[in-house]
């Protein structure tokens, strides 16, 4: 069986699921290993990621370990089995991990949800607001870099795209809008994007406004993308290293709970409009 050098975000999920339905069963690797017949290092790899394991594997585990959720149990398998080689991997080697594990997301997610306060959410920023903050960055970037990850961020759009009509929220505060990232034309030209992108039937944007009072419930962006199941939703969130993947079941509880609570105080999406328009008209 090969061997991966560097396990994706989606490998790693599988992995941990995996690693989880053991520890309710109250196997340890070593027992696991002898109901199916193989070595424990084998088990091992498969629960770091460092090895891919085949349905039928995947699913005689998934009985051995007692789990009866049948949906859940296909949800794992279809990750098993996938083999997609998407737009992203011609960015592997010359971009970290991280934006190509995030486009993987991206790419299988059946709903997808932003919270931001201080920059206009990635799926929804223009080519020279995203040049602007890329170039912003310390220490700064490579001219060839910089325009990788331009073009990176442009491709993510396929996410939400007319294609795949993936529903799509964002919660975004007022203050990210005002922020003049670029200068005067293209935070212009910013906010007429996201006015046109938020006409989509399945693409709905919210404004969380300044008038709110002791709002506290968020203090950081945040990416929330379902999964084929709710027990495989991720919530990413930007950390001092790169970003954070999460995926414990009581956090993305959590989370979802913070999503909902800012978007019961955030404008409806019209009033969300006429605010965007407002702004517009003031720079």
């Amino acid at each position: 069986m090969t061997t991966r050098r560097e396990p994706t975000a989606r490998q790693l999920r599988l992995a941990v699921e995996l690693r989880r339905l053991r520890d309710a069963a109250g196997l340890t690797a070593k027992g696991a290993a002898a109901l199916l017949g193989v070595s424990h290092v084998q088990v091992s790899h498969i629960e770091s990621g460092l090895s891919g394991v085949s349905e039928d594997r995947l699913r005689r585990l998934a009985s051995q370990y007692a789990c009866t959720d049948s949906e859940f149990i296909d949800a794992l398998a279809a990750m098993a089995t996938d083999r997609t080689r998407g737009w992203w991997e011609e960015y592997r080697g010359l971009l970290p991990t991280s934006f190509l594990d995030l486009s993987e997301l991206e790419h299988h997610a059946t709903c997808r949800w932003d919270v931001d306060f201080l920059h206009v959410p990635g799926l929804l920023q223009t080519e020279d607001y995203a040049r602007a903050l890329f170039s912003r960055r310390v220490p700064q970037l490579p001219e060839n870099e910089l325009e990788l990850r331009v073009r990176h961020r442009m491709q993510r759009r396929v996410a939400i795209g007319a294609a795949r009509r993936v529903p799509y929220e964002v919660l975004v505060h007022e203050a990210a809008l005002r922020i003049r990232v670029g200068g005067r034309a293209v935070s212009r030209a910013q906010l007429a994007s996201i006015l046109e992108l938020s006409e989509a039937d399945h693409v709905t944007v919210r404004v969380i406004p300044f008038e709110l009072e002791e709002f506290a419930d968020v203090t950081a962006a945040m990416v929330y993308a379902g999964g084929a199941v709710p027990r495989l939703d991720t919530v990413v969130r930007d950390g001092p290293h790169g970003s954070v993947f999460i995926d414990s079941e009581a956090q993305l509880g959590v989370f979802r709970t913070l999503f909902r609570r800012v978007e019961a105080v955030s404008l409806e999406p019209e009033r969300s409009r006429d605010l965007i328009h407002r702004l517009a008209k003031e720079l």
